[in-house]
């Protein structure tokens, strides 16, 4: 083995969670290779694609309070790099005023003191154009959401991670890996050796994690991704201050509706249904169930009457979800050198400076900045034992 083929750490997967870990690592001066089994950039995984969600509305105080110090990291980014990452817009959030999500969702802004308003019918009109609230719903305003340039950003941060002296390889499928002490990890083109591995390879992770005898309760979800036409050009425009919004459950369905204002593609709306149906990530397009479109077909009719109720793009994107939702973040129960960081689908993009953060720490054997408690692999375990 040439010296050539060592490092300190390698990270397996090139999303924004894989990208952001080397990037931190590098940070950090250490000798970090990031693997990727496709050609960068592609659109296979779950974090290509223009824009994403920023928001520190949630349901749990930890994700609240993670996003703090996320956005301050993401900000710091756009200093280093001079190249703009977030338009503030704000997330509309939109549900039954008495249901526990909503009321859980708001009362956790109010608790940490998030900057926000509530709109109520009487006002919400004039605060939202175009957009219909329904009878006994209320809604909510997170001021400091807004839109992430997905694309750009993980562009950003794989040329940071570069520029620090770190090593991409893309085109190189992972075969093997062998634990121990040095972590040996085999691909289509090489054997790399490291003192630690880092696993975020997203709907391939229990592909990854069969060689190392672990396999967690992920379910890989294809999300079809759809853009909706402007009646009136402008409407729903981001210049025209609409906001990012998120309609926790509806008439149509207890999963969430999300959208973001018209953007990436002029005269056209991204609206999604946060649920998707089951699919092999190697064979996603043998996967062509439109239910989803269904739903929201009949939500843009009832509540967004300024768009066209039939979608003008459907792209697709992979969901990997665990039974809880809440993510992956921690070693291997049995391999302390390896890490893995799964399961964010949905609603991990936006956390993925500080979960490089975290990853980079787990990693270097370090004390977490964050109680991981909620993210540990052993809930599963014991979730396993308790229903034996």
């Amino acid at each position: 083995m040439s010296a050539e083929g060592e490092f300190d750490c390698i990270v397996i997967g090139a999303g924004v969670q894989g990208s952001f870990t080397a990037y931190q690592l590098a940070k950090r001066n250490k000798k970090t290779l990031l693997l990727e089994q496709f050609i960068l950039p592609h659109t296979r995984g779950s974090s290509h694609g223009q824009t994403r969600i920023i928001r520190r509305a949630y349901d749990e105080d930890f994700y609240t309070h993670m996003m703090r110090e996320c956005y301050e990291l993401w900000a710091q980014l756009e200093r280093e790099t001079g190249v703009k990452l977030f338009r503030q817009t704000g997330l509309l959030v939109m549900g039954p005023e008495n249901s526990q999500y909503y009321t859980t969702v708001k009362n956790t802004l109010l608790r940490n003191k998030v900057p926000l308003m509530v709109l109520t019918h009487e006002n919400f009109s004039q605060h939202i154009p175009h957009v219909k609230l329904a009878e006994g719903d209320e809604a909510v305003v997170d001021i400091t959401a807004g839109v992430l340039y997905a694309d750009r950003a993980l562009k950003t941060a794989q040329g940071q991670f570069q520029k620090l002296g770190g090593v991409i390889r893309d085109n190189e499928m992972v075969t093997d890996i062998e634990p121990g002490p040095v972590v040996t990890v085999s691909t289509s083109a090489g054997v790399y050796r490291a003192k630690s591995v880092v696993i975020t390879a997203g709907p391939w992770a229990n592909k990854l994690l069969s060689h190392t005898g672990l396999q967690l309760p992920l379910e890989v979800l294809k999300i079809n991704v759809c853009y909706w036409r402007e009646k009136v050009i402008g409407s729903y425009n981001v210049k025209q201050r609409f906001p990012c919004f998120l309609l926790t459950e509806g008439e149509e369905s207890n999963e969430h509706i999300y959208g973001l204002p018209s953007n990436e593609y002029p005269g056209l709306v991204k609206i999604c249904y946060h649920m998707g149906s089951v699919a092999d990530p190697d064979q996603r397009d043998m996967q062509r169930d439109r239910s989803d479109i269904d739903i929201l077909q009949r939500f843009v009719t009832r509540c967004i009457p300024g768009l066209v109720p039939e979608p003008a793009v459907v792209e697709s994107c992979l969901y990997t979800i665990t039974p809880d939702r809440h993510f992956v973040i921690d070693t291997h129960p049995t391999c302390s050198n390896i890490v893995i960081g799964a399961g964010f689908s949905g609603h991990g993009f936006k956390f993925g400076p500080i979960i490089g953060k975290l990853l980079c720490e787990l990693s270097l054997g370090e004390t977490p900045s964050y109680d991981l408690s909620p993210f540990r692999i052993r809930r599963f375990l014991e979730n396993t034992k308790s229903a034996l």
